[in-house]
């Protein structure tokens, strides 16, 4: 929920302590004169601070301020306080609290002060400027094992993982490996931990499990400067909420991540090894397991087309249809994940497509799927299995695709073009 560190808003280019008092004084005024006012003064913020932005980014944030915003101020037993609306500005930008803010707002005011060598200085990271970063941790040495005044606490090594920190500034630059050489040769602690997704989270835990890294293809290269470095794959909480490395990285979409900490001595339980397809390892775990980790092994081999495995798990009696209370299924995972030869198998061992997640009958996860970066062909096929084995889309489902659509049609159950996703634009 809106405020965390990872969805702190930007400053504007040069923000002041007078311009954020007078902005809390208008708040405190649009409150006093009824929520529809302070829907009006969050939008005309937002509008301003994510000025360049597309407006669905605008409108989506404003909303986000907008509940928070009513949440503080309607407090029990106080409305429409200034320390309240102060607090909104200050937590809206990634603090704990107005003073924390307001300190790092006259750091800022001033050249060459800690925060504003921090903030340069993560700037430099992101955009991969080793120049620039070696010129501020030349010129203060203390820097790199500075922390943030926001409320992640991270240091500047954090920042390379592009995950954790400020969302605005999740970015992995090509040179990410070498910008975390440099602060690693420059003194960084490779084994600080941030204060985000529960505490602990190391640099190394965060890169890890983190998608910008992922998608710039250095997410390799930055987990081999930091091994190297000593990091260490075991760490408590390294990737937070207590989990292991490799699965923390499968719960977070890096197979290859998880695949490379386990070749590198990263301990795995039964779910990690079902999701990066080590079946030994899932033989000699599995027994010992309670019913509910067998279940979420089969859903992770599922998810991520380890099929012997999910043939393995059947055979040892697994239930098909295992769920944790949310519909998400065996079938659900390997439909996301584009596995026609899972789904048939699942199907085979009786999976129903009809079971009800949050967003409707796991079916529908194919059409979704379909439409919004599954592979095409693969969930045409993923579709016609569903069909084969008796089971029927959800009613009034929005157009698809061409070709999903005229199968569907073929078997009396044609798209509503009055329809749309969730979160989506009606289509004209």
């Amino acid at each position: 929920m809106f405020p965390n560190p990872q969805g702190a808003l930007p400053l504007p280019a040069s923000p002041s302590i007078e311009q954020y008092k007078k902005l809390a004084k208008e708040l405190v005024k649009a409150c006093q004169s009824g929520d529809r006012d302070v829907a009006a003064w969050c939008d005309r913020w937002m509008a301003s601070l994510l000025a360049g932005s597309s407006r669905r980014h605008i409108d989506r944030a404003a909303q986000e301020v907008e509940e928070f915003a009513k949440r503080t101020l309607h407090r029990e037993g106080r409305r429409c306080v200034l320390a309240d609306s102060q607090f909104v500005l200050a937590r809206s930008h990634g603090f704990r609290n107005w003073p924390d803010f307001a300190a790092h707002l006259a750091a800022l005011a001033q050249s060459g002060t800690a925060a504003a060598d921090f903030e340069a200085a993560a700037e430099a990271i992101i955009r991969g400027d080793e120049a620039k970063l070696q010129e501020l941790l030349r010129k203060n040495p203390g820097l790199i094992r500075a922390r943030s005044t926001r409320e992640h606490n991270a240091t500047l090594l954090h920042y390379v993982s592009a995950n954790g920190v400020e969302g605005y500034r999740q970015k992995s630059p090509p040179n990410a490996a070498r910008i975390t050489e440099i602060l690693l040769d420059a003194g960084a602690d490779i084994e600080a931990e941030a204060d985000v997704y529960g505490g602990g989270c190391t640099a190394l835990g965060l890169v890890a499990t983190s998608t910008p890294p992922k998608e710039a293809g250095v997410q390799i290269p930055v987990m081999d400067v930091l091994l190297e470095h000593g990091a260490q794959i075991e760490h408590p909480d390294l990737a937070g909420k207590g989990a292991d490395a490799v699965y923390a990285c499968l719960a977070n979409g890096c197979p290859e991540a998880a695949e490379y900490l386990a070749d590198h001595g990263g301990r795995m339980g039964l779910i990690g090894a079902a999701g990066i397809g080590r079946l030994d390892v899932v033989q000699q775990l599995a027994d010992a397991a309670d019913g509910s980790r067998r279940e979420m092994a089969l859903r992770y081999a599922a998810g991520y087309g380890r099929r012997e495995i999910v043939q393995f798990l059947l055979d040892r009696g697994v239930n098909v249809d295992g769920h944790h209370n949310d519909g998400q299924t065996a079938l659900f995972y390997a439909i996301l994940g584009d596995h026609v030869d899972v789904v048939r198998l699942l199907l085979k061992h009786g999976a129903r497509s009809d079971i009800m997640t949050q967003n409707g009958p796991v079916f529908g996860a194919a059409l979704w799927r379909a439409g919004h970066g599954g592979n095409t062909d693969k969930q045409l096929e993923i579709v016609e299995a569903l069909v084969a084995a008796g089971g029927t889309p959800p009613a009034r489902y929005p157009p698809v695709n061409e070709k999903i659509d005229a199968l569907l049609a073929r078997h009396g159950w044609p798209a509503d073009p009055t329809r749309h996703w969730p979160g989506e634009e009606p289509r004209r």
